[in-house]
């Protein structure tokens, strides 16, 4: 039976004898793997440290609400609460991600027909706004905020309307993703996030 511990397995897959390794590439490989082991543990300690916050914060505003017999339910979002001095701040806030549905494709031919029955070189900034929002990125997705965007246009057209109707419908919530932040008030009394990412410690 091959004796694993003598040897290294490559990028490719294979298994090299340690004494074919140069010993800088190994010097190398064991400083990685113990920076990626401390780095594993202090990721684990902020995912423990976020679950943690946020089931405090949810029995808090839980025992807030007892207060008047209230029975919290769904996801507790948005909280904010401040230190008695007034000198951190932590938030737990919920994050969605929107995403169309099929309707949007309807929503979509009928703001062609706007365009299409718009007089020639009438409106031609408008068309290019229109144009823009649904452009697709490398990955082939809509930016939501600029389709969104268009709801925001002033236009009477009846067929406009119906068209915002239709894109209004046709927006769902994909995912909400919870996030927990702490803040420290600066010396000019502004509240300053406490960065938990690394790139940015």
């Amino acid at each position: 039976m091959t004796d694993l511990s003598q040897y290294r397995q490559d990028a490719k897959g294979n298994l090299i004898p340690l004494a074919n390794i140069k010993e800088t590439d190994l010097l190398r490989d064991e400083l990685v793997m113990e920076i990626v082991g401390k780095a594993q543990a202090v990721q684990a300690n902020i995912a423990d440290f976020k679950q943690q916050a946020m089931d405090d914060i949810a029995a808090f505003a839980q025992l807030s609400a007892d207060r008047y017999d209230v029975k919290l339910g769904g996801k507790k979002g948005n909280i904010s609460l401040h230190s008695f001095d007034g000198q951190y701040r932590v938030n737990l806030a919920i994050q969605d991600t929107l995403v169309f549905d099929e309707g949007l494709l309807a929503a979509k031919a009928l703001i062609d027909e706007c365009i299409n029955e718009w007089t020639e070189g009438s409106r031609s900034e408008l068309k290019t706004l229109i144009n823009a929002a649904f452009q697709v990125d490398k990955e082939g997705n809509l930016s939501t905020a600029r389709v969104l965007g268009l709801r925001r246009l002033d236009i009477e057209d009846h067929k406009w309307q119906k068209a915002m109707e239709a894109l209004s419908d046709s927006l769902q919530v994909h995912t909400s993703k919870p996030f927990v932040r702490v803040y420290k008030r600066d010396e000019a009394g502004a509240y300053q996030l406490m960065n938990l990412d690394i790139a940015k410690v």
